[in-house]
């Protein structure tokens, strides 16, 4: 059983930063993808904007390339979201999410919820203008 914990939210202003980290409670395995997912306010669905796998390799939503940077501290067991030019179309709870492959390939990072077989409690951000 893998455990998440995502801090790092708040409130800022438009064109400010985050960095928002998520903590796993065992080392991660060497076959994994992470992601990352919002979820608006009011709205049921969540929304991926970055992925990546244990190979490094990452994936972005069109809506965050270039503002979002995805990352991970393998020695701390620690994955981050560094958040720049954050706009109030940004505003949601953030979670993260964790698959875990046994064997076979390693997944290619996702932005699709399905594969995730762990997920964080999130945490808020607001962007105001």
């Amino acid at each position: 059983q893998v455990q998440l914990v995502e801090s790092g939210g708040g409130s800022v202003q438009a064109g400010g930063s985050l960095r928002l980290s998520c903590t796993a409670s065992l080392y991660t395995t060497p076959r994994y993808s992470m992601g990352w997912f919002r979820q608006a306010p009011g709205k049921k669905e969540r929304e991926g904007v970055a992925s990546l796998n244990s190979f490094g390799s990452t994936k972005y939503a069109e809506s965050v390339k270039g503002r979002f940077t995805i990352s991970h501290d393998n020695v701390n067991e620690v994955f981050y979201l560094q958040m720049d030019n954050l706009n109030p179309e940004d505003t949601g709870l953030y979670l993260c999410a964790y698959r875990r492959v046994t064997s076979g390939s390693v997944p290619s990072p996702s932005t699709v919820m399905d594969p995730y077989q762990y997920w964080g409690q999130g945490t808020q951000v607001t962007v105001s203008s």
